[in-house]
C-alpha cells in the first residue's frame, strides 16, 4: 500500500483512499481487536469517568496502530481518538478548527466487548471544519462494514462480495417507531422528561454500541437514533451514513450536526416527516435546555 495518499480537500476521498481506508482498519481489527475478544484479563480492563465507561488494552492499541496509518497516508489531516481526547480533553476542541481531521473510535462499544458481547466495531469519521464528510462503521466479527461520504450512497461491503446499497426505512406513525436512544446517558431532568413518553412509540431500546446502532437505522430495521451524549467519535460517521441512505440527522433544536457541538440532543430520523414528528414529541427537551 502507498505510504502517502493526501486527500483533496475540495472532495472526498477517493475509491483507493477509501479502500486503504478499510483495509488499515481491518488490519487493526485483526492485530490488536479480535485477539483480546474473550480474553481479556483483569489487568487489561480499566475505567475512566465513572464505573460503566471502560477502556481496555484493545482500545489502546487499535487506536495507536490506525492513528499511526492514517498520519502516514494522511500526513497533513488532524488525526485524533477518543483515547487521545480522554487522555487530553482539548484535543477535541481543534477539530472543528481542522480543515481536515479523522476522528478515530478504536472500539465502540467497550463495554460490550469487555464483557464478551459480539456488539462492538470501530468507528471512523472525517470531517470539514467539524462537518462530517465520511463515515466508516465496521464490524469486526462479522468483518464487514458501511461506509458513506458527502458524493455518494451509503453502502453495506464484506471483505468477500460486492458493495450494495444501504437505505433507511420508510418510517411512520409515533406508534409504530423503533428507536435507539441513548436514556441512561442522559441527565435526570431529560430522563424524567422523556420517561413517560416512551410508551407512545412502539419500540426503544440501545445496543451499547453507536457504531451498530447507525448501521442498523441506515439499513431501514429502526426508524431513528436520538442521543444526549455528543460525543464526536460515536456520532459523525452514524450522520453521514443516516443522511447518504436518505435519512434527516440534525440537532433536536434544527441545527445542522456540527463535531463543536456539545450540549443538546442529536436526532437521526428515517425522513423528514418521522424526524419532525419525534421533534414535537419530545419536545419538551428543547424547553428544559431554554430553562
Amino acid at each position: 500500500m502507498t505510504d502517502s495518499l493526501p486527500i483533496p480537500l475540495s472532495s472526498p476521498m477517493t475509491p483507493a483512499q477509501q479502500a486503504a481506508l478499510i483495509n488499515l482498519v481491518r488490519r487493526a481489527a485483526r492485530a490488536e481487536i479480535m485477539p483480546r475478544f474473550r480474553n481479556l484479563a483483569q489487568g487489561d480492563i480499566t475505567t475512566k469517568s465513572g464505573p460503566h465507561d471502560l477502556v481496555t488494552e484493545a482500545d489502546h492499541q487499535a487506536e495507536a496502530m490506525i492513528a499511526r496509518g492514517l498520519q502516514r497516508m494522511f500526513p497533513h489531516a488532524l488525526i485524533i481518538g477518543e483515547e487521545a481526547v480522554a487522555a487530553k480533553p482539548s484535543l477535541r476542541e481543534d477539530v472543528s478548527a481542522a480543515e481536515l481531521a479523522i476522528i478515530i473510535d478504536p472500539v465502540d462499544g467497550t463495554w460490550n466487548f469487555a464483557h464478551g458481547l459480539p456488539l462492538f466495531g470501530v468507528i471512523i469519521a472525517v470531517t470539514r471544519f467539524g462537518r462530517p464528510v465520511l463515515g466508516l462503521l465496521y464490524d469486526p466479527v462479522a468483518d464487514d462494514w458501511i461506509i458513506a461520504d458527502e458524493a455518494t450512497p451509503t453502502r453495506l461491503g464484506a471483505a468477500l462480495g460486492a458493495e450494495r446499497p444501504a437505505k433507511v426505512s420508510s418510517g411512520g406513525e409515533l406508534s409504530d417507531l423503533q428507536g435507539y436512544m441513548h436514556f441512561s446517558l442522559m441527565t435526570q431532568d431529560q430522563q424524567e422528561l422523556l420517561a413517560p413518553l416512551l410508551p407512545g412509540l412502539a419500540r426503544v431500546t440501545a445496543l451499547r454500541c453507536s457504531c451498530h446502532e447507525y448501521r442498523v437505522l441506515a439499513q431501514g430495521a429502526v426508524d431513528f437514533v436520538m442521543s444526549g451524549m455528543l460525543n464526536p467519535w460515536d456520532h459523525a460517521a452514524g450522520v453521514m451514513a443516516c443522511q447518504q441512505a436518505g435519512g434527516i440527522a440534525m440537532m433536536l433544536d434544527g441545527r445542522a450536526y456540527n463535531t463543536e457541538i456539545s450540549d443538546g440532543v442529536l436526532l437521526c430520523a428515517a425522513n423528514q416527516d418521522t424526524w419532525t414528528r419525534l421533534r414535537d414529541h419530545f419536545a419538551g427537551l428543547l424547553s428544559d435546555a431554554s430553562g
